[in-house]
């Protein structure tokens, strides 16, 4: 079992950023897909961004549409730790984010909700007008 830790969300005003940072803990791993998901209320949970990691030096991203530019997904490998910054967010980026694990590697186009097979609690993000 994998535990997903999240912190850093808050209330920012438009334009402004925020990092947010997800540590994983409960197991080695050789292989993993990390990432993020958000839920503003009313709407259906949708996917932000997500970066693999195949054990070598090289880890893949992948961006909704809506945050390239804007959102920089990393990691810091000795400590199974992914960061999420957000820069010049809009109030329509409000919702509560969600940190995700899957132990293997998960390509764009199979990065669907139902794909990770451990969530964080979530972590609320507000962006004032």
């Amino acid at each position: 079992q994998v535990q997903l830790v999240e912190s850093g969300g808050g209330l920012v005003q438009a334009g402004g950023s925020l990092r947010l940072s997800c540590a994983a803990s409960g197991r080695t791993f050789s292989a993993y897909t990390m990432g993020w998901f958000r839920q503003a209320p009313g709407k259906e949970r949708e996917f932000v961004a997500a970066i693999t990691w195949g054990g070598g030096p090289t880890s893949y991203t992948n961006y909704a549409d809506s945050v390239k530019g804007r959102f920089t997904i990393s990691r810091d490998n000795a400590k199974t730790t992914v960061f999420l910054q957000m820069n010049s967010l809009k109030p329509e980026d409000t919702a509560v984010y969600y940190c995700v694990h899957e132990a293997r590697i998960l390509y764009p186009g199979s990065q669907s909700p139902g794909a990770f097979g451990s969530w964080g609690q979530g972590t609320q993000v507000t962006v004032s007008s």
